[in-house]
């Protein structure tokens, strides 16, 4: 499972051209199964996703697939971490990751 952190590196006004082509590329991920949760973070800086298990090349296309990405306006921290514990709510995602 992968923890993506999404830090803005321009003016929001300028995140804000490529916000719904941004927000369409994570429908399409939501739907291929492929992202868990996302959001933007508070202060409005950058935002967050958590991605199902993959291959980490196959990521890292993804990733360069999203509108911020192929703008210029967001750097992407990628953190691969082994879930072990969650509370009952999220229980199906410990066991999707082993």
């Amino acid at each position: 499972m992968y923890a993506i952190i999404l830090r803005y590196k321009v003016p929001l006004v300028e995140v804000d051209r490529h916000l719904e082509a941004h927000r369409g590329w994570l429908r399409e991920h939501y739907a291929a199964g492929h992202f868990l949760l996302s959001g933007a973070q508070r202060p409005r800086v950058g935002g967050f996703i958590l991605a199902a298990t993959m291959e980490r090349a196959r990521l890292d296309a993804i990733l360069a697939g999203d509108a911020f990405k192929r703008a210029d306006v967001a750097d992407y921290e990628v953190i691969d971490f082994a879930a072990t514990m969650t509370g009952p709510a999220l229980a199906f995602l410990v066991q999707a990751d082993r």
